[in-house]
C-alpha cells in the first residue's frame, strides 16, 4: 500500500519531526488541529520521527482509520525537515520519497521556448 499512492485524492506529508509514539487519535489530532485538514477525506497522511528509517501513515477507510507503519531494513527516507507544516505531494514525488529520493528536486532543467531569450 505504501509503495504507490494510487486511488488517493491527496497525499500529505508532515514535514519536520513527529513523535511516532502517537497512535491514531494523536495523529488525527495533528491533522485536524495543526494542519486544519479533513482526516475523513480520500487522503493519505504520512509522518516521520527523528529516525528516518520509519514512517507512519493514516488513511480513513469509510468505517475507521487504518494506521500503517513502515520500517526500512536498510537505508532511510529522504524526509523534508524544514518546518512543522504539512505539504501535499504529487504521485511522482510520493514515488521518489518511497524510493529513498528527495521529494523536492534540487535542480530542474528549465524549459526553453522559441522566441524567448536563450531559446532556439
Amino acid at each position: 500500500m505504501l509503495n504507490d499512492a494510487k486511488g488517493f485524492d491527496h497525499i500529505y506529508i508532515a514535514v519536520g519531526y513527529t513523535d511516532l509514539r502517537r497512535g491514531i487519535d494523536g495523529l488525527v489530532a495533528i491533522i485536524r488541529e495543526s494542519f486544519h485538514l479533513d482526516p475523513y477525506g480520500n487522503s493519505i497522511f504520512l509522518f516521520c520521527g527523528r529516525r528516518c528509517d520509519r514512517i507512519k501513515a493514516i488513511v480513513w477507510e469509510g468505517d475507521g482509520y487504518l494506521l500503517l507503519y513502515k520500517r526500512l531494513e536498510t537505508g532511510s527516507f529522504n524526509w523534508p525537515r524544514s518546518s512543522d507544516e504539512v505539504k501535499e505531494l504529487t504521485p511522482q514525488q510520493f514515488r521518489w520519497l518511497m524510493e529513498g529520493l528527495s521529494p523536492e528536486p534540487k535542480k530542474r532543467i528549465p524549459k526553453v521556448y522559441p522566441g524567448q531569450p536563450g531559446g532556439i
